[in-house]
């Protein structure tokens, strides 16, 4: 028995590390698909640079906030900007990792193929999202507080197994609105 009870969700921000690594992924497979149409979209308009940007930051905005719900299980308003902003910092490393493998290709090779473009642009989103996953884990859904995050503030009330009033003391001590354990 590790010391959690069934009410009390597993350790770091949105559980232990594969199930998050999955949905991770999940999430991943599906920006990626939504990042490459978007970009073959605006390729037949735009200069590579500019599709690639655009497109990565669209479905960046997107990510965060699928991967802020369903794989690290953060709900509710509390830090949502924050993470949005740090999502976005991350966004820029993957901007950046795209935008030089693009480049790359294209010094390399004047006027690439839209498939070579793609594949280039796949590889360098991979390694992209290994650096954004650790990012998310370790930085942009990490709390205040070393070790908590607002998912995983302790249940209060009836949801803890008590009956008590805030102010008068429980089972396991007072109940003190607002604190972290």
């Amino acid at each position: 028995m590790d010391g959690l009870d069934d009410d009390t969700p597993p350790p770091g921000p949105g559980g232990r590390l594969p199930g998050q690594f999955v949905r991770f992924v999940t999430v991943g497979v599906a920006s990626t698909v939504a990042y490459i149409l978007l970009y073959l979209l605006l390729r037949d308009f735009l200069p590579a640079q500019a599709a690639n940007a655009i497109s990565l930051l669209v479905t960046a905005v997107a990510n965060t906030g699928v991967n802020r719900r369903l794989t690290f299980g953060i709900r509710g308003r509390a830090h949502a900007a924050r993470h949005q902003v740090r999502g976005l910092i991350a966004f820029g490393l993957g901007l950046a990792l795209t935008s030089g493998a693009l480049g790359a290709l294209h010094a390399a090779t004047p006027r690439p193929s839209r498939a070579a473009e793609v594949a280039v642009l796949i590889l360098a989103n991979l390694v992209a999202t290994v650096v954004r996953f650790g990012l998310y884990r370790s930085w942009v859904f990490r709390s205040g507080r070393a070790g908590s995050s607002a998912r995983h503030a302790a249940p209060r009330g009836r949801a803890a197994g008590r009956t008590t009033s805030p102010t008068q003391p429980g089972p396991a001590g007072p109940i003190r609105i607002g604190a972290h354990r």
